[in-house]
């Protein structure tokens, strides 16, 4: 297939290489197009993936029109904040019979939408087969030197899901198929919230136990919110639910963990931001869960301190000690 990445961060670079491996002809659009010319020179991604070689075959380019023109499919790998100011510049006669496929994990803070949910908005006469996500516990680190790793393609078409999926299988990038798409997306989003409070855990010097706790009561209020929103509760105990919060909340790879650790050791949240390259989704994030989490009237206490933490100021410790003397609760409830 005719297949375009727009993005070429660490997961756009991966994907396009293991998806022009997979035997498809592949473009690149880089939103710089000083950044295009370097890459398309060196055919290497210092910046988000050092080390791994882009193969001479793949188009590397900054022109969107003729990144997305006669595409099957287009894969949307911006961060989820800047996603759609990309998208209103594509010429939707271009792309009339192309599947959609977003790999960012977000929430866009201005709508509180999903990826899949923005791009209906911007594309209403675009069928719900045209649109799917790919999501799950899968570090661009990894998945470019061919680290086995499994992962979701959701749509709310099962044939759309079954086509990602069939795109993208590897004998290392294992691809499950799912309908559940809003719940595929929520996982992935809401775990970064998560992952910046077991960094936190991490920054602050608190043990295995604070963290196990954290991760385990996390995916019961990404849960609770998920179900809230319309998801599946099985889709939360699966790869793109607590397969990804694991590898987010434990990995050196992960940016919302590095983001949580800094802050613990007493950094502000400012101070880390500005030192990073990469986009931590989790930040924005901890926003609009909160504020989704009003608007459902779902409890989302690990959720809520971790808002308070990056965008109030609150003390880890304090923070800590208010969720362990909360009331006394059932586990399930």
């Amino acid at each position: 297939m005719k297949i375009a990445i727009l993005g070429a961060g660490g997961w756009g670079t991966t994907l396009a290489i293991l998806l022009f491996y997979n035997g498809h002809d592949v473009t690149i659009w880089e939103f710089k197009a000083s950044y295009a010319r370097k890459l398309n020179k060196t055919r290497l991604n210092d910046l988000f993936l050092p080390g791994v070689k882009i193969p001479d075959e793949i188009k590397i380019t900054h022109n969107l029109d003729e990144a997305t023109h006669d595409k099957n499919m287009i894969v949307l790998a911006m961060p989820s904040q800047h996603t759609r100011s990309v998208v209103k510049e594509i010429n939707p006669a271009l792309i009339k019979n192309t599947i959609l496929i977003s790999v960012s994990k977000g929430i866009e803070k201005t709508s509180l939408l999903t990826m899949s949910q923005m791009l209906h908005e911007e594309f209403p006469s675009f069928s719900t087969d045209q649109i799917g996500v790919l999501s799950g516990p899968s570090h661009a680190e990894e998945v470019s030197r061919r680290i086995p790793t499994a992962v979701v393609a959701a749509s709310k078409s099962i044939e759309t899901s079954q086509a990602i999926q069939a795109a993208f299988m590897t004998s290392y990038f294992r691809v499950y198929a799912s309908t559940d798409i809003v719940g595929v997306e929520l996982g992935g989003a809401f775990k970064n919230v998560i992952a910046i409070g077991a960094g936190i855990i991490d920054g602050a010097k608190f043990g295995d136990n604070t963290k196990a706790a954290i991760m385990t009561r996390g995916i019961a209020e990404i849960s609770r919110l998920g179900m809230a929103m319309g998801a599946e509760a099985e889709t939360f105990a699966g790869l793109s639910g607590m397969g990804d919060l694991i590898v987010t909340c434990m990995s050196r790879h992960s940016r919302n963990r590095f983001v949580g650790e800094q802050i613990g050791m007493g950094k502000t949240l400012k101070q880390v931001l500005t030192a990073m390259d990469m986009v931590a989704e989790g930040v924005e994030t901890s926003r609009s869960a909160s504020m989704l989490a009003k608007k459902f009237k779902v409890e989302t206490p690990i959720t809520t301190e971790v808002y308070k933490i990056l965008f109030e100021g609150k003390d880890a410790v304090k923070a800590t000690t208010d969720l362990m003397t909360r009331d006394m609760k059932m586990e399930t409830h």
